[in-house]
This record gives C-alpha cells, structure tokens and sequence, in this order.
C-alpha cells in the first residue's frame, strides 16, 4: 500500500507529482489559514505531512496516529512542537540552502526602501503632490560607505553582507560563535559584541533563530544604543523584537526608521506602526518569488518522500529520532 501524505497548501503541480508518484496524496486546495481542528481531521489516516504556513501543536500531533514524518517547507521550525514530534520519533526536517539568497534579497531591498524612504515617495507621486522639484524633498540616508550590524551571521546573515560589499559598507556581525576565518576574510566581517553591533551600526539587520534567548532580545535596551540615525531591518521572526518598544522607539525617532517583514503576533501588526511614516512593513514575504516557492517545494517533497523511505535528510531537525526509528 502507499504511503498517504497530506500538503496544507496547494504548493503547485511539480512538487505535488513528485509525491504521487509514490504516495497517496491530499492536498488542501485553500491558500489560507489551516485550524488546528482541520489538521488534526486531515491527518487521522496520514503516514507523512509536507507542513506549508500552518502550525502542528503537541495535540495534533497526539491525535495523528499514523504520522511518521514530517516535511516543512520553510526554515524556521517554530510553528512546529518539535519535542511532541521527538517524543513520538517522528523525524522532522526543514529547508536549508534554498531559500537565503531570496530573504537576503528582501532584507536589502527592506533596507534601502527605508533608507530612502520609497513607500513615502511611492505615495507622493500617486496623490498627486509632486507639482514641482524641491531640493529638500524626502531626503533619506545613504548606504553606500555607511555600517552595516548583521545580529545573527548564519547563511542569510552572510548572504546580506555580500549584497552590502557591493556597497562598500563596513560589516560587523554578532553571533554565538566566529565565523570561519575564511568567511570573515572574504565579506570584510568584523565580530563585536551586541553592545557594539547596536552601538555603531548605521543599519542593524536581524538574521537569528527564535528560541528563548533570542525571543524580545532586541529590545527597549537595545533601541537605545542606536545612533538616531540607525534604521532596524528585520527578516527573520518577529518576536525577537519587542514590538511595543519598536514603536514607541520609531515614534519617538530614536531611530531613524525600521523595514519589517515579520511582526510579533502575525498577521497583526502594532496599530502605532501601521501610522507611521519611517517604517516600510511587508506581509511575511521573505521567500516570496515564483523561483524559490518552487524550489522550496520540491525540495520539501523530496524530503518527505526519503523519510518515508528511511533515508535520512541533510536538514534534519532531530536527528536522534532519526536514529532510533531506523536503527542506525
């Protein structure tokens, strides 16, 4: 008998194909919020799960009897209870090297949309305001020459400092560990301290994982030490930045301005910041272009299907489980 699989998401034809080829396949036709409820429904008779933009919490992963892997399609892993999937030994994976460049991509055009304040001109232009050239009119800052704090240098962090070399920005980065010497050598990467990175960046991008030391650790504190000339740029998880603090820090221009792609209780957005002027917002769309959502597709599928399989993935998430469920 094949193996059933359900997709939350219709995640288009090519990945869809790949699983049938083997696997009884389901997929939710609805691009829109999937309830916990529906999941727990969808996932009764279920051997595998190719997770798109829906959480799975422990009691669905209670009920869900049948399921022995789970394939998400995306980086970040917080919309799973990852310890609920382990204690069951349900191997978990996720998307690594698929989809860096496209949210470094929007991180820098989040940066220099709020360096040059576009939205504003965007919005001047199209109300008719624009009657004649005016030497003081929406200035912004430049980028070029200027200090780019990368807080997180992962495979994200490190794609944006490449953007930013191609504009002779001086890079500091914060993180657990050193990068490779190598790494360091070839972006001009400096490690500091977050004291330092806050302190002296002219543009501070956020590109750490959300787990309990990261969650609100950009906050109040950290607003503070930057220069009022700084702008935040945030592609990463919205928690990691306390939001209150945010607007008030942007209301205030302690900061220059702020471009945010995710937000802390999304899809709701802090009403302060949907009035300001000197923050660029966008709906979650770091990996949004045609060429990488199909990328990522076929990637997750082809996941689920070496799970299922008893091979194991590069981009395991608990590798443990792993282990033991194949004996290795």
């Amino acid at each position: 008998m094949k193996p059933r699989v359900y997709i939350t998401r219709p995640v288009g034809s090519e990945a869809i194909n790949i699983l049938a080829a083997r696997c009884d396949v389901t997929c939710r036709e609805q691009d829109l919020p999937l309830p916990p409820a529906e999941l727990a429904e969808a996932l009764r008779e279920m051997d595998g799960l190719m997770i798109a933009g829906a959480r799975l919490p422990a009691e669905v992963v209670a009920q869900a009897s049948r399921l022995r892997a789970v394939s998400s399609v995306g980086v970040g892993y917080d919309n799973l209870d990852l310890a609920a999937l382990t204690a069951r030994r349900i191997p978990v994976t996720n998307l690594v090297g698929v989809v860096e460049e496209t949210t470094a991509d929007l991180a820098f055009a989040l940066l220099l949309a709020a360096a040059r304040r576009l939205p504003e001109c965007d919005r001047y232009v199209r109300e008719g305001q624009w009657r004649f050239w005016q030497w003081t009119l929406l200035w912004g800052a430049d980028v070029f020459g200027k200090t780019l704090g990368l807080y997180g240098f992962g495979n994200i962090g490190q794609a944006v400092a490449r953007r930013a070399r191609g504009f002779n920005m001086r890079i500091l980065y914060c993180s657990r560990r050193p990068a490779a010497e190598a790494i360091e050598q070839a972006l001009g990467a400096q490690r500091v301290d977050r004291d330092t990175l806050f302190g002296e960046s002219d543009f501070v991008s956020i590109h750490v994982a959300l787990n309990p030391e990261t969650r609100h650790s950009v906050g109040a504190a950290e607003l503070a030490r930057m220069k009022p000339s700084a702008y935040l740029i945030n592609t990463a998880r919205g928690p990691v930045v306390d939001e209150e603090a945010l607007a008030e820090a942007l209301q205030r221009h302690a900061i220059a301005g702020a471009g945010l792609d995710v937000f802390e209780q999304e899809p709701h957005v802090h009403p302060t910041l949907l009035g300001l002027p000197n923050v660029v917002l966008a709906p979650h769309v770091g990996s949004g272009t045609a060429e990488t959502r199909a990328r990522m597709a076929r990637v997750a599928a082809q996941n689920l299907l070496d799970l299922l399989d008893g091979k194991r993935p590069r981009t395991l998430l608990n590798p443990e489980v792993f282990e033991t469920a194949s004996g290795g």
